[in-house]
């Protein structure tokens, strides 16, 4: 009989999902905080 080689782990066989992962929080991440703080900014002016 032939023993089988165990698994490789899971952070070594998916190593590249977390680079792409932060891209796409980057992705959606900056334009949301760019319209919250120009928002925030316009809305300043009401109370001025």
């Amino acid at each position: 009989m032939n023993p089988q080689s165990p698994p490789p782990p899971a952070a070594a066989a998916d190593s590249s999902a977390g680079g792409s992962a932060a891209l796409a929080w980057l992705y959606v991440g900056l334009p949301l905080a760019w319209g919250v703080s120009q928002t925030f900014l316009k809305a300043l002016a009401l109370f001025r």
